[in-house]
This record gives structure tokens, C-alpha cells and sequence, in this order.
């Protein structure tokens, strides 16, 4: 039995757990999510606390953080007031201009133009996506849950999706390669997706056939 060191939530400080969490939680998808604020201008920032959770309905989930004095972030209050956003996914190349758009900044400061992004309308909604980005969903607002006073839960439904040509097929199969998503680790870490396996679900007849020798994983591209 492998050794562990146990820790009861209950006694541990909100940042405590906080760090066990992204500390064991990973790789994390980061979201980086575009708005509009209630007077059309354009706002990114990257959240590592996200994930989508049902295909039907196509549904995401966006932990949105409150800014210390408890006031929202400027991306849960223009999901708010426009009741849309965009996931923007990741990629390598990119890292480093997501990295701006986490700065804290003022409501109001563009963080898009600090970066160097430009960004282009959605084709389902009033919210623009990243240009470069490899991969965006657009989504509808499905509801908020309000979970304490900490952070906020979005929950947004996929209206449209947009993918890099050459990384979509015609069996709608996404190649990682194109993608070349990025995801969070703990403390200032990412990872890449680059170094990849395969291992296919096997079902009951197939394990008794082959037993743990049939799961050996396989190398991907």
C-alpha cells in the first residue's frame, strides 16, 4: 500500500486547500475566456478551473474567482450583463500572451492589444474569440452557482465551435498535435500535451482475453 499523509479539509485554511488542489488536480485545461463588457469592449483572461461536463446538452463549467474586497471579476460580471463568452483554447505558441491577460489590470484596460491578439466577431453570439487561437467554443450562459465567497461557478452551453482547419477531420476526430494545448499545473507550472499515449477502453470480454498484458499503452504522436 503506498504511503500517504492525510489532511482533513475541515481544519485546513482556504488556501491550504487551494493549494492542494492544483497541486494534485492536473493538468488543468485552461479556458481563456473573451467578453464584452455592457459597452462593447473586449476582455481575456485564462481560468485553470474549468472543464466541460456533458455533451447533452454541450455544457462547460468556468470557476470564476472574486477579486479580494469579494467585488466580481470582470469576466463573471460581463458574462452577467451579456449572458455570453468564449473558451479560447490554449496552445503552446501562445502561452505567453495568455500570461498578459492574467495580469490583474483595471476594469476597462485592453489586455487583447498589451498582448499583441487580435480577435475576430463570433459567428453565434455578440462575443468576440481569438484569432489565433487553435480552437474556441462559443457559449450561451446556462446558469450561475453560487458556491461561497470565494468563487463563482459558470455554467455555459456551446452554441458554436470553431477549429483550426487542419486539425479537424471529416469524422469530426481533433488531432492534439494541432491543437497543442497547454494545461496548468501547480504553483506557476504548465504542461504540454505533446508527449502522448493511447489506451482504448476494453470491454469485458476483451480484458478476460487478454487480461492487464491487452493494456499496455501506446505511444501517440
Amino acid at each position: 500500500m503506498t504511503e500517504t499523509t492525510g489532511f482533513d479539509f475541515s481544519a485546513l485554511t482556504a488556501r491550504e486547500r487551494y493549494k492542494i488542489l492544483i497541486g494534485t488536480v492536473v493538468p488543468r485545461p485552461i479556458a481563456w475566456v473573451t467578453t464584452v463588457d455592457a459597452r462593447g469592449r473586449a476582455n481575456a483572461a485564462p481560468f485553470s478551473f474549468f472543464n466541460c461536463l456533458s455533451a447533452d446538452p454541450a455544457i462547460l463549467a468556468l470557476g470564476v474567482e472574486f477579486r479580494p474586497d469579494g467585488a466580481p471579476k470582470d469576466t463573471g460580471r460581463n458574462i452577467r450583463d451579456t449572458g455570453v463568452f468564449t473558451v479560447n483554447i490554449v496552445s503552446d505558441a501562445l502561452v505567453e500572451a495568455m500570461n498578459v491577460t492574467a495580469v490583474p489590470f483595471a476594469a476597462g484596460v485592453d489586455e487583447l492589444a498589451l498582448a499583441g491578439l487580435a480577435v475576430v466577431p463570433g459567428s453565434a453570439i455578440d462575443c468576440p474569440r481569438i484569432a489565433a487561437a487553435p480552437a474556441a467554443l462559443e457559449c450561451r450562459l446556462h446558469s450561475f452557482l453560487e458556491i461561497g465567497n470565494s468563487r463563482e461557478i459558470v455554467l455555459g452551453e456551446v452554441v458554436h465551435a470553431h477549429i483550426r482547419a487542419d486539425a479537424v477531420d471529416e469524422r469530426l476526430h481533433v488531432d492534439p498535435a494541432a491543437i497543442d494545448a497547454v494545461g496548468r499545473m501547480g504553483g506557476h507550472g504548465y504542461a504540454s500535451t505533446r508527449d502522448r499515449f493511447d489506451l482504448p477502453t476494453m470491454n469485458e470480454a476483451g480484458f478476460a482475453a487478454g487480461g492487464m498484458a491487452a493494456m499496455r499503452r501506446r505511444r501517440g504522436g
